[in-house]
């Protein structure tokens, strides 16, 4: 079992969450990124991955190297309906889990949005992550853990 963050644009307070987790849990953690992150110190289970510039880099990765009984934490939501169907059980940084029936759902919704944009039309941006968000994740993730590891006879 691996933990996946798509490290770019996850919140301070997810990847530390996370870590905490990894340690204690000592579950390898993989940051996959297209800049250099600032790792925990004194945590071996938290290493990254650097990719090249570009587009959905860092999704493929994640999407190609990725097992299932592994943990993705994502608020893309292409690289989410792609990691469900490969049945790894994802989560995005606010909390939401993404199952087989919602991805596709979300997946339609952020089409017509982006259709919106590219009309024209200012349909602003996500909310700011705040406090809710974050206890929000930390429930979720720690539900989560538990099945997985419960599952996996941890």
């Amino acid at each position: 079992m691996k933990i996946w963050i798509d490290a770019d644009a996850a919140p301070r307070d997810v990847k530390e969450i996370v870590f905490r987790a990894a340690k204690r849990l000592e579950i390898d953690t993989i940051l996959v990124a297209n800049q250099r992150l600032a790792l925990p110190l004194n945590n071996a289970f938290v290493r990254q991955v650097q990719v090249r510039d570009g587009a959905d880099v860092a999704d493929r990765h994640i999407a190609e190297e990725a097992r299932e009984g592994d943990l993705a934490i994502t608020a893309d939501i292409p690289l989410a309906a792609i990691l469900v169907e490969k049945g790894i059980v994802v989560m995005d940084p606010r909390g939401e889990e993404y199952s087989a029936e919602n991805v596709r759902q979300r997946l339609s919704i952020r089409d017509f949005m982006e259709s919106l944009r590219d009309q024209g039309v200012d349909t602003g941006g996500p909310k700011a992550y705040g406090a809710g968000d974050k206890r929000a994740f930390a429930a979720t993730f720690d539900r989560l853990l538990t099945a997985m590891r419960r599952d996996a006879g941890l």
